[in-house]
């Protein structure tokens, strides 16, 4: 159980200050909630904090329940692609990839262009349920051909740590409970954040 995300990034922190001060390594974080963890990694460990922009494809009806993802060119990553016909799956990535666009907008005003090329990369959110999301980030992260991908994250689910372990070239994680319904079951504190918090956390005070 965590605090809060502070909390949860300090400790990531420690178990990642190999990497303190290193000029080739950059934290990447999902919004909204990873952002706030990647702050306190990055600030600890004195290297760059930027944004990977994922989103969910939720089934729907259920929206929460995650059939898919998309990354920030795209291209989708899918769990069961015969759960919704052809029809509603493109109106839905239509969708994801316009919000997508949208937070692209918000969140890299003023910033250079995402490059993780030759660079070891980790990456971080506040926890990981399903992993649609982060599975999508993974492999935009690889296609830009990195150094090195890790996987740092406060917490989570036993089926997707295998899942996605083999993917990226290490992991680092606190805890992989044995029941897991949500991420916030694992902090005291949770709260939703808003496009101004994550602005905020970049250093974004236009």
């Amino acid at each position: 159980m965590f605090k809060d995300r502070i909390d949860a990034g300090s400790q990531l922190a420690e178990k990642l200050s190999a990497y303190k001060d290193q000029k080739n390594v950059i934290v990447l974080a999902i919004p909204r909630g990873g952002v706030e963890v990647g702050r306190v990694i990055a600030d600890a460990l004195n290297i760059p904090l930027d944004v990977i922009i994922t989103r969910k494809i939720g089934m729907p009806e259920h929206e929460e329940l995650a059939i898919g993802a998309v990354d920030r060119d795209g291209q989708v990553v899918m769990r069961d692609a015969s759960l919704v016909d052809a029809q509603t799956l493109k109106s839905l990535i239509d969708k994801e990839c316009a919000e997508i666009a949208r937070r692209e907008a918000v969140y890299r005003v003023g910033r250079d262009p995402l490059n993780v090329q030759e660079k070891i990369v980790i990456l971080t959110d506040d926890g990981i349920a399903t992993g649609m999301t982060m599975e999508a980030a993974i492999l935009w992260a690889k296609r830009q051909r990195p150094q090195k991908l890790i996987l740092a994250v406060p917490v989570i689910a036993h089926d997707t740590l295998r899942r996605l372990q083999p993917l990226v070239d290490d992991c680092v994680v606190l805890e992989i409970p044995d029941l897991f319904f949500a991420v916030g079951m694992f902090y005291n504190e949770f709260p939703q954040l808003s496009d101004k918090d994550v602005r905020r956390f970049l250093g974004i005070h236009t």
